[in-house]
């Protein structure tokens, strides 16, 4: 899972298409001062290496009549079972990210539910008979922050860790 080394017009390219994946190509070139054939190509190099992956559109889950968004921690009875309830989370729809977690929980996930009720539906109807040991359930008020991951320059000391003492690769 190593990262990848990115040159200066990476960057620029990343943080262009980060604030918007549908800005044409050309765009992002006269921004960067390169040949639309060099974005292509820059943009091709980044997704084979895996740093972008795919461009989507963003359902709104308000808009579409989701309105509880809830986090919950799932503590599950026999740790040996990752792997199906992975899979079991997987079939149901409402759930839309879940994490492998240290701490408290052994599985953290993220889901969208029309209502409290709906969402008492899910938890009583859909996760209880998965074999937990029990949830604790966050409701979200509001998304104060959402926004791409950043692309910061390295700082000096993360380059020398990168190539020992400051040397070259």
């Amino acid at each position: 899972m190593g990262h990848h080394q990115l040159d200066s017009l990476d960057e620029q390219i990343l943080r262009l298409i980060a604030d918007n994946a549908r800005i044409p190509f050309l765009e992002v070139a006269r921004a960067c001062g390169v040949s639309g054939a060099a974005i292509h190509q820059r943009i091709q190099k980044l997704t084979n290496l895996g740093v972008l992956k795919g461009s989507e559109f963003i359902i709104d889950p308000e808009k579409v009549g989701y309105e509880t968004c809830a986090y919950i921690g799932i503590y599950l009875k026999d740790p040996a079972s990752f792997d199906a309830v992975t899979k079991a989370l997987e079939a149901i729809p409402e759930i839309v990210e879940c994490h492998f977690t240290t701490g408290k929980y052994d599985m953290f996930i993220k889901l969208y539910a029309r209502n409290n009720h709906h969402l008492l539906s899910i938890i009583h109807d859909k996760l209880q008979p998965l074999g937990l040991a029990r949830t604790e359930t966050l409701i979200s008020f509001h998304e104060a922050i959402k926004r791409q991951m950043p692309i910061l320059p390295m700082d000096e000391e993360e380059e020398e860790d990168d190539y020992g003492e400051g040397g070259q690769d």
